[in-house]
């Protein structure tokens, strides 16, 4: 018996992410998008209309930004979950979108697999944190505990060659010798998706292999 699909609306400013996110949705079972959204506005009348399951939602956009209308739409929208989908991953916005009432944050590098278990697990009331965050978060739990002043806002690391943070942390795994196989179990992925960030991160490294691209770890202090 098939399940019932999960209704899904996608808030980005950039049409290109909006398109492809749709078109990665689409190819998921059992998802099913029911609209689109520019900022974060739109997002909350669209989701007061279609009535979605989860929102997936990115922080920096116009008018009305992630964490705003994720507040707005817990108020409003209550039966929507919101699932976080973004580039930044630094500890203030991780804890202001949780804060604001989000179920689930991941970065922008994500595969469609990741994507749809965190879906199911918003829907069945889990937290979905991506492993590549879940460190800013507890770092920004405990510098918001006790007497400790406010901390200052901090700044997404950057990495060498454009690497995502997630295809960082592959690279780094694999300078310590893991097998695509031992990296999936760790990241808590499939091979598939640990194969895509490997071929994409060999692509923006410039490396041809696995040796070159440790090399490349090293001379850049990765590791």
């Amino acid at each position: 018996m098939s399940r019932t699909p999960i209704r899904v609306l996608v808030a980005d400013d950039q049409r290109v992410v909006r398109e492809g996110l749709t078109m990665v949705l689409g190819l998921l079972p059992d998802v099913e998008v029911v609209g689109v959204a520019a900022d974060g506005s739109e997002a909350v009348a669209l989701a007061a209309e279609l009535a979605p399951d989860v929102v997936l939602m990115d922080l920096r956009m116009p008018r009305c930004d992630g964490v705003e209308a994720t507040r707005l739409l817990r108020e409003r929208v209550p039966g929507a979950k919101v699932v976080v989908l973004t580039t930044y991953s630094d500890d203030r916005s991780v804890l202001d979108a949780l804060r604001a009432g989000a179920r689930g944050y991941l970065t922008k590098d994500s595969g469609g697999e990741e994507i749809h278990q965190a879906l199911r697990r918003v829907l069945d009331d889990q937290a979905a944190i991506d492993p590549a965050v879940q460190h800013h978060l507890i770092d920004a739990l405990a510098g918001a505990g006790g007497d400790q002043p406010p901390r200052p806002p901090t700044t997404p690391p950057r990495f060498p060659a454009g690497l995502t943070p997630r295809e960082a942390e592959v690279l780094t795994l694999i300078a310590g010798g893991l097998s695509n196989g031992e990296i999936a179990e760790h990241l808590v992925v499939s091979e598939g998706t640990v194969k895509s960030h490997i071929n994409r991160l060999l692509a923006k490294t410039g490396a041809r292999d696995r040796a070159q691209a440790v090399a490349f770890a090293y001379r850049h202090g990765l590791v």
